[in-house]
């Protein structure tokens, strides 16, 4: 909610309105004074009607209704954009917003969810964001292997995440500055149940696992894309 409004008074999302009950206003005075400040008219309901509203068991008594995210893939390519996430297939909403979370917190300029994917304004997606989804540009809507042509194209280097990945992701870290992962790199993460089929893997430049050192069969969708975006941040910067 707070990153809602916050982008709101930035231009970088709209928030229609703002419904709540007495008890959740009264308990969260900050946002309250944000959608005042912003614009946005707040309206009070009863604590049932905000619970017919939302999708959760025990809501919080804040639910704002905001214009849907989403930029074209030209507009951050215009950007020169060095670190990018790539969904493909991705299905389960709380996995998706995790990844969202993580390349947010590692400092990736987008991400971008092909048109196989989970819709990002799933209820459950947008919660997992944790108000990420409102930080970095959502790209929606594109096939895998017209995503990879334009980054390509933009410079960058298209590295696939998978377990059968002929390269490391420590000896790429290791080469620091004269790797791979020095320059602009776009991440392509799978499918949470069986990853990248050969025919998504294919369309990158090259296939990276991350290395299990343990005993540990294979890592969550969203683990292995948070290692795999700060392996790159760290290089990056130096």
């Amino acid at each position: 909610m707070r990153e809602a409004l916050r982008a709101h008074e930035s231009g970088t999302a709209r928030v229609r309105e703002l419904y709540a009950t007495a008890e959740a206003l009264a308990r969260h005075e900050d946002i309250a004074r944000a959608a005042e400040r912003s614009g946005v008219p707040a309206r009070l309901v009863p604590a049932e009607v905000l619970v017919a509203m939302v999708d959760t068991v025990h809501p919080q008594g804040l639910l704002a209704v905001c214009d849907l995210v989403g930029v074209p893939l030209e507009q951050v390519l215009a950007a020169r954009p060095r670190l990018v996430a790539v969904l493909a297939r991705v299905r389960d909403p709380g996995n998706a917003g995790t990844v969202i979370r993580a390349a947010d917190a590692a400092g990736a300029d987008a991400v971008i969810l092909t048109d196989a994917s989970v819709d990002v304004h799933n209820p459950k997606c947008v919660r997992s964001t944790a108000g990420s989804l409102f930080h970095l540009p959502i790209v929606t809507g594109v096939s895998l292997a017209g995503a990879a042509e334009e980054l390509r194209s933009a410079g960058l280097t298209v590295l696939a995440a998978d377990g059968a990945g002929a390269l490391d992701l420590d000896r790429l870290q290791e080469d620091g500055a004269n790797g791979v992962l020095h320059g602009g790199v776009a991440w392509v993460f799978g499918n949470e149940a069986w990853g990248l089929p050969q025919a998504d893997r294919e369309v990158a430049d090259a296939v990276v696992r991350v290395p299990i050192h343990g005993h540990a069969e294979s890592l969550n969708l969203a683990i292995a894309a948070a290692l795999c975006l700060y392996a790159t941040a760290r290089v990056q910067r130096g």
